[in-house]
């Protein structure tokens, strides 16, 4: 019998790739949440347009569907524009949070909530799951309260922090800095990544198994859902420009302080998976394998 799978955040890549992938297993009956009319509904899939700060609207959509386990993907999740409209991040990316974990408390549902590496400052790098946050931005600030609210109201909880999600967006738009090198490289155009922003990415497809998993298995707490692989954001643009075929010449190198007008972020954001290694059956790839993992996702996903 299919579990009842409430998505929220359809529309961008994250969730995208989560609802492709529940609806292909057929182990889920899946309800996405879009703020916007989605891109494409695979076949099978039920799409609800609201806005989830209306808690009216979300009270009477988890009551209705009542669902065994609710991925939380929905963020305002531009960095810069959140510093600028701190009240507006605030009430998406805390304030819905925590009302979906009282609603999940209430119904029993499991909620897996996408939470992020830069609720770190970054001075340290290789978090785990035990070291404390210390958000440098507006947008990282209400994410470490989201985590707070979720993991106190909701007794059956995940908080799923992700490194940078590596993507192209199929089923929903997404920041993806992939989408845009791609683009950058294919009409032969120079790309400026960061030399002193340490991440260690994730691969959409491997994020869209690793948070079913989670919503379907018995684990709690937080958890990092990271790459193997960690770098700067040049070396990362390197190693997939090399990768693919084309000359990393196109690749240019610029310090975090020569960006002007950007929230501070931490300089290294890198997060230890060894949690999520042992504790999932879904492996945390290297940054290579995740990018065929992507490029293979994407094709099967156009052929649909």
């Amino acid at each position: 019998m299919q579990k009842r799978l409430l998505v929220t955040g359809f529309g961008g890549f994250v969730a995208g790739s989560v609802v492709w992938q529940a609806a292909h297993s057929g182990a889920w009956d899946v309800l996405a949440v879009s703020h916007r009319e989605p891109i494409h509904v695979p076949k099978g899939v039920t799409c609800v347009q609201a806005d989830l700060c209306d808690h009216a609207r979300l009270r009477d959509i988890v009551h209705s569907v009542h669902p065994d386990a609710v991925i939380h993907a929905a963020a305002k999740a531009d960095i810069d524009y959140c510093q600028r409209h701190p009240a507006e991040a605030e009430s998406i990316n805390a304030g819905v949070p925590g009302e979906l974990a009282r609603l999940c408390a209430e119904t029993g549902a499991k909620l897996v909530h996408c939470s992020t590496d830069t609720v770190f400052d970054g001075k340290k790098g290789m978090y785990v799951e035990t070291d404390a946050p210390h958000p440098l931005n507006a947008y990282a600030e209400a994410k470490v309260r989201a985590e707070e609210a979720v993991l106190n109201l909701a007794p059956n909880a995940v908080v799923a922090r992700l490194s940078l999600v590596m993507g192209l967006p199929v089923l929903g738009a997404g920041n993806s800095f992939l989408a845009r090198m791609l683009d950058d490289l294919e009409h032969d155009r120079p790309g400026k990544f960061l030399t002193n922003e340490v991440r260690t990415p994730l691969d959409v497809i491997t994020a869209g198994r690793a948070l079913l998993e989670l919503a379907d298995n018995d684990f709690t707490g937080i958890i990092h859902l990271a790459g193997s692989t960690r770098g700067s954001r040049y070396d990362m643009a390197c190693q997939i420009a090399r990768h693919l075929g084309y000359a990393d010449s196109l690749i240019h190198p610029i310090n975090l302080g020569a960006m002007l007008g950007r929230a501070p972020r931490p300089p290294d954001a890198s997060l230890d998976n060894a949690l999520a290694k042992t504790t999932l059956t879904t492996p945390m790839q290297t940054l290579l394998g995740g990018l065929d993992l992507v490029l293979r996702g994407t094709e099967e996903q156009q052929g649909q």
